[in-house]
């Protein structure tokens, strides 16, 4: 694994600057994970950007799998959209995560019809399973 730490400070909502722990650890396959305050996000570039996202609830499961498995289902979902990069967000809150779906557009300006595909992507029941049995809290991996 090749690590790439950047030096980044975040802006708490109180406005305190936050200096972080672990941030940009690039893996080997060449995408970012990001870990900020109970928040895992996987991204192709950093800082991670969502011109276009949507947003879902799933039981609490490892962020990091779930991300993976969303991330794959996203990018052939809209692997035809010129200059698409997917980011995925997982936040833990309490019995579930928060997922937040979508990412950087590298041509043009988000299109309602790419975020009501990841609208449907993230709300698929038989997807939906599938992530949770992939990541779930005590399973293998």
């Amino acid at each position: 694994m090749t690590d790439v730490i950047k030096s980044l400070d975040v802006s708490r909502a109180d406005g305190a600057q936050m200096p972080l722990a672990q941030t940009g650890v690039r893996l080997r396959d060449g995408w970012y994970v990001t870990r900020i305050a109970g928040s895992y996000t996987l991204s192709r570039h950093l800082p991670a950007r969502f011109d276009l996202c949507a947003s879902t609830r799933l039981p609490r499961v490892k962020a990091s799998r779930l991300a993976r498995q969303i991330r794959q289902d996203l990018w052939r979902e809209l692997q035809g959209l010129r200059g698409f990069s997917p980011v995925v967000e997982v936040s833990q809150d309490g019995d579930s995560v928060c997922v937040r779906a979508g990412g950087r557009l590298m041509s043009g300006p988000a299109t309602r019809s790419a975020v009501q595909r990841i609208e449907v992507l993230l709300n698929d029941p038989a997807r939906r399973a599938r992530w949770c049995t992939w990541a779930r809290v005590g399973g293998q991996g």
